[in-house]
């Protein structure tokens, strides 16, 4: 998609990260940025000896907001065209309307809890779940020589977030270490077709079968980015455990929205949302193609 950069902006040091890093990536993909701003009125829940907004006060505070945002993208990326939007409505459903159209979005891990602000915090979790395109989510300390992890779950639906990986990968001229994590309780299918799950404890065959699944999960993007420079990583062990441990020293993790195992209507995988809350390194989500 050629759409544009999308971030969502309050105000925050957090958002002011996310947007540094949101001009970085409009610059490499050669496309627009959008500095997204959700404005919704005060909650019941203000406290009654809160000051009265004025609306003169409210613009001046959203474009104040704005403004300071457009400053740090420009100088991250003087010749990104940038684009400012303030938008009446939920945060959540104001970016997720965004992703629609955009070919990324970037948010903070956290924000601000006051009037006009974005709560990054539900926001970036339900963008992850429900975003139409992949959403970027900065938290940890980002490791800008870090390789690109990949959690590999071998599923089918996973095949975007691979791709998406190894694209990024390519764009910013780092290596790539593709992570596949196993146990004697995964569950796979081998042998007959009658055979059930955990029909086996050969941990020999089991290693061989995990091996094959990680070599034909990333076979076709090795052909088609050949500049990339790939790591194959087994670990056996607890799957979120070791794919977190592995975001040490990472420069973004890449995960799928849904992967193997996953139940219908559940948008965001155990995996995925434990690496969201707990990785050391920005978060990248990718929702299957078909969804």
């Amino acid at each position: 998609m050629s759409g544009p950069v999308v971030v969502g902006v309050d105000g925050s040091e957090s958002s002011l990260t996310a947007v540094a890093v949101a001009a970085r990536e409009a610059a490499l993909r050669g496309v627009g940025l959008r500095l997204v701003h959700a404005f919704g009125w005060p909650s019941v829940h203000t406290p009654l000896k809160a000051p009265p907004w004025s609306a003169t006060g409210v613009r001046e505070m959203v474009d104040g907001t704005l403004a300071d945002a457009e400053l740090r993208a420009r100088t991250i990326a003087p010749d990104v065209e940038i684009a400012r939007e303030v938008v009446v409505g939920e945060p959540v459903m104001v970016l997720e309307l965004e992703t629609r159209t955009a070919s990324l979005a970037v948010v903070g891990s956290r924000g601000l809890n006051r009037f006009g602000s974005l709560l990054l915090g539900s926001t970036a979790g339900h963008l992850a779940a429900h975003g139409r395109c992949p959403v970027l989510v900065m938290r940890g300390r980002p490791e800008p020589a870090g390789p690109v992890l990949l959690a590999v779950d071998g599923s089918p639906r996973s095949a975007a977030a691979v791709g998406f990986a190894f694209a990024y990968a390519s764009l910013h001229g780092t290596p790539l270490r593709a992570l596949h994590a196993w146990n004697t309780h995964t569950e796979r299918s081998y042998g007959a077709p009658g055979d059930p799950p955990f029909v086996t404890y050969d941990e020999d065959r089991l290693r061989d079968e995990e091996e094959r699944l990680l070599a034909e999960a990333i076979s076709g993007m090795t052909e088609k980015y050949p500049d990339v420079e790939v790591e194959r990583r087994l670990v056996r062990g607890r799957i979120r455990h070791s794919v977190i441990e592995a975001t040490a020293g990472a420069g973004v993790v890449v995960v799928g929205a849904r992967g193997r195992g996953g139940f219908t209507g559940l948008r965001l995988g155990s995996v995925s949302q434990a690496v969201l809350h707990h990785a050391q390194c920005p978060v990248a989500v990718v929702r299957a193609e078909e969804e």
